[in-house]
């Protein structure tokens, strides 16, 4: 039997507590985790990033420092290389105007903050797999 494929995510939030929350959460689950805190530094990954270092799935903050998400899902859609790479939306923020922006810029989906690590790995899995299906066949 072949041995399952890691999903690989990119989380970027500003937050350090909750970047460790991911690193650690998602790395028992078996992802591999490179986590931005600041949003600059992950447009720049994305700007330069190889394909074979796009991640399977990017979770994305809203409210950033200097470079909000909703711009950073912008850039990213605008790469080749990840245009086709779900992203999450993840905020502090559960009001019906920024799940509509989070999803009209390119979110396949939402999670609000705090969250259990069960539904942000469901979520995942599922972004993943669809991932998997978009991928440009190399």
């Amino acid at each position: 039997m072949a041995e399952e494929k890691r999903i690989r995510v990119a989380a970027i939030d500003d937050d350090e507590t909750i970047l460790e929350i991911y690193e650690t959460g998602l790395a028992a689950e078996g992802c591999e985790v490179r986590t931005f805190q600041d949003p600059k530094k992950a447009r720049e990954f994305f700007s330069s990033a190889k394909p074979e270092d796009i991640p399977d799935v990017i979770l994305m903050d809203i409210m950033m420092p200097g470079v909000d998400g909703i711009s950073l899902m912008g850039d990213i859609r605008g790469r080749e290389a990840a245009a086709h790479v779900p992203i999450i939306a993840v905020s502090g923020l559960n009001d019906a105007a920024t799940l509509n922006d989070a999803l009209l810029f390119g979110a396949m989906d939402y999670l609000v903050k705090p969250f259990e690590m069960e539904a942000l790995m469901a979520k995942v899995k599922k972004a993943a797999e669809l991932a998997r299906k978009r991928a440009p066949k190399t």
